[in-house]
């Protein structure tokens, strides 16, 4: 088998799409799949769909098992500092967690001015803005210099897939989307998750720019971190070594993370008013391997690469019906 038989088997077998029929109560997020079990369950699918700017751009190998495996590392090592909704992790694209009563907010914690998208401070500090998020910035920063301290840049989180929107803690508490005990609780929570993220990575020579954290209330009422926590999608990761190198050159750090393929895309296109090109097979298998290199790195396994001649969506559906034999 040739090489380029092999980026083409790849690539033809990313899981774009779960939808097992006999599950119950499927829904499409834009990177996950999920499922609404009896019991409070839900079954979380990552699959390889690739999202940036708001849209489905490609699919990116490996990415979904990336995602679940980096998640389970950092959920098992900040479970002191906040419960989460895990229960298991039935494939290895696959976890099943606590149903939750999710929050109506994201949280970004930053550490750094930093940033491509509409939501980031970096482009809003670049048009003038002085008060982003209810934060307060002098003039004289520059793109991707580090803040005197963590901030908390909250979004909402709007139904039926619409956009992000910025909104300061003044705005959550007036509008009723949080009590001021919610919001004390997950900003307490928010930043001490950050600040445990940001010495793991620097023991492993990577430096935390940036996350989202999202909460649920569970059953007990309890809020717990859902979703993800410190994954290549959710977050910003610089290598720390040739950081400020690269800086002092005007350079952008190196990333392994999403940034990349950002990047890539604002330099062909304006995302927001512009198509947006096809992504080349090269720089689809460069990202993806950026993303296995981040688990690594993090981790300190050696990333598990799934036989592409094997399908992946077999692969699930197998470790489902051994799982939920009830609905096979």
């Amino acid at each position: 088998m040739t090489q380029q038989t092999d980026v083409k088997q790849l690539l033809a077998n990313c899981l774009t799409d779960t939808e097992f029929p006999e599950l119950p109560g499927f829904t499409r997020n834009k990177v996950r799949d999920t499922y609404k079990l009896p019991g409070g369950r839900r079954l979380l699918i990552s699959t390889d769909r690739q999202s940036a700017f708001d849209q489905i751009l490609t699919a990116t190998p490996n990415k979904g098992q990336v995602l679940t495996q980096t998640a389970r590392y950092w959920f098992d090592a900040t479970a002191d500092i906040c419960p989460n909704q895990v229960i298991s992790y039935p494939d290895p694209n696959v976890v099943l967690v606590k149903d939750l009563d999710m929050l109506p907010i994201e949280i970004v914690v930053r550490a750094y001015l930093t940033g491509s998208t509409n939501t980031s401070v970096w482009p809003m500090y670049e048009r003038g803005e002085r008060v982003i998020y209810g934060h307060e910035f002098a003039d004289g920063y520059s793109k991707n210099q580090k803040l005197p301290e963590a901030i908390i840049t909250p979004t909402t989180k709007p139904d039926g897939g619409g956009h992000d929107a910025p909104i300061t803690a003044a705005e959550i508490l007036e509008t009723g989307l949080l009590t001021a005990d919610q919001w004390a609780d997950i900003s307490k929570k928010s930043l001490a998750l950050f600040a445990r993220g940001q010495k793991l990575a620097a023991e492993k020579g990577l430096i935390l720019v940036d996350t989202k954290y999202e909460f649920g209330v569970d059953e007990n009422g309890v809020i717990v971190i859902a979703d993800e926590i410190h994954t290549p999608d959710s977050s910003r990761f610089w290598i720390a070594d040739v950081y400020q190198e690269r800086v002092d050159a005007g350079l952008e750090p190196e990333s392994l993370d999403k940034e990349f393929l950002r990047l890539w895309v604002v330099g062909q296109c304006d995302p927001y008013n512009d198509p947006i090109p096809e992504i080349p097979d090269e720089t689809v298998l460069e990202f993806s391997n950026k993303y296995i290199a981040l688990f690594e790195t993090v981790t300190g396994l050696t990333f598990d690469r799934p036989d592409p001649a094997i399908s992946v969506k077999d692969r699930i559906r197998a470790a489902l019906v051994k799982e939920f034999p009830e609905y096979f």
